[in-house]
């Protein structure tokens, strides 16, 4: 009889009282099944390959995980992120120990492009100003014609990555009558067409947009990339919202430039570092809307991410390749072939 899969659950999945950081993320389906033995791991801001040595698989928070904790795993098959950045983990290292890393983008599509488009109606409106507004009463209303909002129709919806975040995005915002337009060079022509995107080189689009949302992933080639001379180029009357990771944006530049009328504000559901520190300038930044990373989690968010970390988990059980695996290299990889040919019970 073969043996239970034993699962690791990272640490951030709890808090440090123990009770279950994650509602709706249901386990049952690995905890109630004979088949799997699943472990909860201590805290620790990074995986150590100790940690991770007796386990086939692993369902990741935020933790990073390096290499030097994937060197030599002869038994770890699978990690399953749950969401979709994987900036923190070292993929060709995943590929190398033949562990297959899996992320949950359909879970993700919808709530993230919901949480940008609640920022860029927020900021078109100036929610939060007339909330303090209405909150001083009559002097707030003696004043509220010195904040009026900004119409959308005709103007210049763009985003940095068009994706499966940013397609649906725009899919959303149809009926609102804004001119969609975005940069990505390793895009799909068709499905620019299918979403009804115009493509342009990054500075039209810098220079352009009336609402800029970043939907790309956080590598070596996107950190920072909206820095001080970006901002520059923008629209005084653009805004900037951040959806994707906080160090796209160099936050020392954004903070500037906000400060000093560079761009009309900015909202940002990711920062620099996260979380930040309690003097960080852009806390007070009074035309900014701040989310601690969180605005896209909703029940139905978390439900669908869980449930796609746990197909990963349950696919690599039964000696199957997951769905969405990120480092696509690995399938074919005699490591990774030999760890699903045990789960099967044959030989490769």
């Amino acid at each position: 009889m073969m043996s239970p899969f034993r699962v690791a659950v990272s640490a951030r999945f709890r808090r440090t009282d123990g009770r279950w950081n994650f509602p709706y993320f249901d386990l049952a389906p690995l905890t109630g099944d004979a088949a799997f033995d699943v472990v909860h791991l201590g805290n620790g801001p990074a995986l150590t390959g100790g940690e991770l040595r007796d386990f086939d698989g692993l369902i990741l928070a935020s933790e990073g995980l390096p290499r030097e904790a994937l060197e030599g795993q002869s038994r770890l098959a699978v990690v399953a992120r749950f969401g979709v950045g994987y900036d923190q983990i070292d993929v060709p290292a995943c590929t190398e120990a033949g562990v297959a890393l899996t992320i949950t983008p359909d879970a993700v599509r919808r709530p993230v492009a919901v949480a940008a488009l609640t920022l860029v109606l927020a900021l078109a409106g100036r929610l939060l100003i007339k909330d303090r507004l209405t909150r001083q009463g009559a002097a707030g209303f003696a004043v509220r014609t010195d904040h009026m909002g900004v119409g959308l129709e005709g103007r210049m919806l763009g985003s940095v990555g068009l994706g499966n975040i940013a397609s649906e995005m725009f899919r959303l915002a149809a009926p609102l009558g804004m001119r969609h337009v975005a940069h990505d060079p390793f895009t799909d022509p068709d499905l620019a067409r299918r979403s009804g995107v115009t493509m342009t080189d990054l500075d039209t689009l810098f220079r352009e947009a009336d609402f800029l949302c970043l939907h790309c992933p956080l590598t070596s080639q996107t950190r920072h990339l909206v820095d001080a001379k970006r901002l520059r180029s923008m629209k005084p009357t653009a805004f900037l919202i951040n959806t994707a990771r906080g160090g796209v944006v160099d936050q020392s530049a954004l903070e500037d430039a906000l400060a000093e009328g560079v761009i009309a504000g900015a909202g940002l559901d990711v920062l620099d570092p996260e979380p930040p520190p309690g003097d960080a300038r852009i806390l007070g930044v009074p035309n900014v809307i701040l989310s601690p990373h969180a605005l896209a989690w909703t029940d139905q968010c978390f439900a669908a991410i869980g449930a796609g970390c746990v197909s990963s988990i349950q696919a690599v059980s039964a000696g199957e390749a997951p769905a969405n695996v990120v480092n696509g290299a690995v399938l074919a990889a005699p490591a990774f072939r030999a760890k699903l040919a045990k789960r099967k019970g044959s030989v490769a």
